[in-house]
């Protein structure tokens, strides 16, 4: 009997270093995926994705900005989307963090494999091009991965002082499990460099981020839909859940709804992937959850939304820790151990 499965898409920040070569080391029999999205790359003149991804070194100048990170990303997502064994799971719905929606839209079939590869490659160069501002993540978790409320309290006093400077423009970007994502402009980073209080590692300013998900990108919504065609979109093929937790269910919605949603609210209004997770789990109950690679750092998050919404009694890292063993709840294919349990 196959196992219902919810699929989880990631966004920017996933292809790194250790990620060089994962459509060579994977996913040398797709080559049908591949040669979609460098057709859309060689389409408007830029350097290919098997080409940036066979280089002999990572290059954060070349391989992290909008324009080359995110045809990257959507190639090797969709390539383990393809990969995945569909005698052994039954996917029953679809959703992504803040970019993973396009890729989301693209593995429910709203867009086809082509229109997804111009809309993730249009969306980068535009973002490379005109983004403004940039993100700052910060922890609100413990170290057994459930929310700490006096940093939610923090957070939300944080953002009433911001609003009282007039001088800097702070918005909450991404609700990212155990992570906050803040989005601002340089006077707003600056600031929150200085109020956001200090561990080892938070908090962290993303290097080639814009302030997503923010009215720092109001801008950037015309240009998205003089580059993106209402016609590359359809009715889909399996549930999505969005940024704001609503499902978008196959022939259940118009094409000018979710095309509106996603050139619009979605680059300028806050994305709330905890609740995207917590409702696809909710209501869609998988008893797998596939993360796609390429990168490893979309696992933490995504079990972490589901402790806090405490779904099926699961209370924290070590719980989770302990059913992996068991049988796995969340299978990561960015990791290599892991990734074959999706297979066939």
């Amino acid at each position: 009997m196959k196992k219902p499965a919810l699929v989880i898409c990631p966004g920017r920040g996933t292809y790194n270093a250790t990620e060089l070569g994962y459509l060579k080391a994977h996913h040398a029999a797709r080559q049908d995926v591949i040669a979609t999205v460098d057709a859309a790359r060689t389409a408007m003149g830029q350097v290919t994705v098997s080409q940036l991804d066979a280089a002999d070194k990572y290059a954060p100048s070349v391989h992290m900005t909008g324009d080359n990170a995110s045809a990257l990303i959507y190639a090797c997502a969709m390539a383990d989307f393809a990969a995945i064994d569909r005698e052994q799971y039954d996917i029953v719905a679809v959703t992504g963090n803040s970019m993973g929606w396009y890729l989301a839209l693209a593995c429910a079939g709203i867009v086809d494999l082509a229109g997804g590869a111009r809309l993730v490659n249009n969306m980068g160069s535009i973002m490379h091009q005109h983004g403004a501002g940039g993100q700052i993540v910060w922890s609100v978790a413990d170290d057994d991965w459930n929310m700490q409320q006096d940093k939610l309290l923090f957070v939300n006093n944080l953002m009433d002082e911001s609003y009282t400077i007039s001088e800097i423009n702070v918005h909450i970007s991404i609700r990212l499990g155990g992570m906050i994502v803040f989005a601002a402009d340089e006077a707003g980073l600056k600031w929150l460099m200085e109020r956001l209080p200090k561990d080892d590692r938070f908090p962290l300013k993303l290097m080639h981020h814009a302030a997503f998900h923010s009215p720092l990108l109001n801008h950037v919504v015309p240009m998205a839909r003089t580059a993106n065609p209402l016609g590359d979109f359809g009715s889909g093929e399996i549930p999505a859940i969005d940024g704001q937790g609503r499902i978008w269910s196959p022939r259940a919605f118009s094409r000018d709804a979710i095309y509106d949603y996603t050139l619009g609210a979605q680059l300028t209004d806050s994305y709330d992937f905890t609740r995207a997770v917590q409702v696809a789990a909710a209501e869609f109950a998988p008893d797998t959850i596939i993360v796609l690679g390429p990168g490893t750092s979309l696992g933490a998050p995504t079990i972490q939304s589901l402790i806090a919404s405490g779904w099926r009694g699961l209370s924290g890292k070590a719980d989770f820790q302990a059913r992996q063993q068991d049988e796995p709840v969340l299978i990561s294919m960015g990791m290599a151990e892991q990734r074959a349990w999706s297979l066939s």
